[in-house]
């Protein structure tokens, strides 16, 4: 099934659509956000991201060796999932994106300057050894972050 694309972009994007699209890896993570510029704030300020392309309607991220993307609600216009979009503010519940590899304390510090919701200030896991947070994005995607617990 098609769908439409509003678009709120002025002029072209980094690169042609289809020529990223190919270059995707087998698995890739897209979420879909309410506002691009909040989003990439809390991706970029809290978690560390690079940011590799930005508009309102898309942006492109990189965490670590992870590329992912953000699409706006209203590039969705038209979609099966429009109507609920609009309806539904908080997301993801249920979904735990983990990234390990960061450190948790440093990551809850800047969520809270951020005004970002923690869920879980950095904890020792003994059970699977690792130190970790829990935040949630502008949207409620939660973001499981953590490093080895010391010792």
């Amino acid at each position: 099934m098609a769908w439409t694309m509003t678009k709120k972009r002025v002029g072209e994007p980094w690169m042609p659509a289809d020529e990223y699209g190919r270059a995707l890896p087998g698995f890739s993570v897209n979420l879909l956000v309410a506002d691009i510029a909040r989003s990439v704030a809390f991706y970029r300020d809290v978690l560390g991201c690079e940011v590799r392309y930005s508009d309102p309607d898309f942006a492109a991220l990189r965490l670590g060796s992870l590329d992912f993307m953000l699409h706006a609600d209203h590039a969705y216009d038209g979609h099966p999932w429009s109507e609920r979009l609009l309806q539904e503010r908080r997301r993801g519940l249920g979904a735990e994106l983990r990234l390990f590899g960061v450190d948790p304390d440093a990551a809850v510090s800047r969520a809270r300057e951020a005004g970002a919701v923690v869920l879980m200030a950095a904890t020792d896991k003994a059970g699977h050894g690792w130190r970790e947070a829990w935040m949630e994005d502008p949207d409620g995607y939660v973001w499981a972050v953590g490093a080895p617990a010391a010792g």
